[in-house]
């Protein structure tokens, strides 16, 4: 086992040293364009509950409720029982086909999720139900075009990156970004992957090519960052990290659970200061 560990390490070491290459957009962007050609290729699959995104649909359980309990902490205001997040502006960055800004406008928030591929906004606007219309709204545009609208600079109580910084560029402009776009103590949330051997191997050759959680190639273990890494970041860009926990997916259940342990999935909320 040692041996394999070892053998294990300097290939993950070797990985660490690739130099992610981008090409260039129209704007400067954090966007990959083969993360948006891949992502195309799947936008009709995302509100199948046991297709390629079971996983995803899963990760609500979690993450829905994370989100209304840290929001709900951060608030003063006398929240509606039925819509407990009415009167909060929430943006969904990277927001697929919607399974996650749906639900957070049915608890009564006011959402607008973004994507880089337009068939994923596509397929989001297709499903939104019609009493949502007056609170959820989708854009086929990257983080950084918003924040060059003047509208959108401080505007959201919280904005919401789940699952998404494994497939960018840049994430220090990234959370940059970000930061502009959101009010004085407005949250963000980021759930993603660690950077560990643990992630490779069930991350990445388990989920993608043994269990088949996901399609092979979905993930670029070289993208995935450590925990300790992201709170660098963020408070280099002017925030400060409330939680920082571990996530558990058990692929057999198909269910999700919060852990000690950050070496595959942990999710980050992090408040403007």
């Amino acid at each position: 086992m040692s041996i394999l560990f070892r053998s294990s390490s300097k290939f993950l070491s070797r990985l660490r040293s690739i130099t992610v290459l981008s090409r260039p957009l129209s704007v400067q962007s954090s966007v990959d364009p083969d993360e948006v050609n891949r992502f195309r290729q799947l936008s009709s699959s995302w509100w199948n509950e046991t297709g390629e995104y079971a996983a995803l649909h899963s990760l609500n359980q979690l993450r829905i409720p994370f989100v209304r309990e840290q929001l709900l902490q951060s608030s003063s205001q006398t929240n509606d029982v039925i819509k407990p997040l009415k009167g909060f502006k929430l943006l969904d960055v990277g927001c697929g086909g919607g399974i996650l800004s749906e639900p957070l406008a049915r608890l009564g928030a006011s959402v607008l999720g973004i994507d880089a591929v337009p068939e994923n906004i596509s397929t989001a606007l297709y499903h939104i139900e019609p009493s949502l219309k007056h609170n959820l709204n989708y854009k086929d545009v990257t983080l950084e075009e918003l924040c060059e609208n003047v509208e959108h600079i401080e505007k959201y109580d919280a904005i919401i990156a789940s699952e998404v910084v494994e497939h960018i560029n840049d994430v220090d402009s990234f959370i940059g970004n970000i930061g502009k776009l959101l009010k004085p103590k407005g949250l963000c949330f980021i759930t993603t992957l660690n950077q560990t051997a643990a992630s490779y191997f069930l991350g990445v050759i388990a989920a993608e090519y043994i269990f088949r959680i996901v399609p092979p190639g979905t993930h670029t273990w070289n993208k995935f960052i450590r925990p300790s890494d992201l709170v660098i970041l963020f408070e280099k860009n002017g925030f400060s990290v409330l939680v920082n926990n571990g996530m558990v997916y058990n692929p057999i259940t198909n269910r999700w659970s919060w852990s000690t342990s950050k070496a595959i999935n942990y999710a980050i909320c992090a408040a403007k200061n």
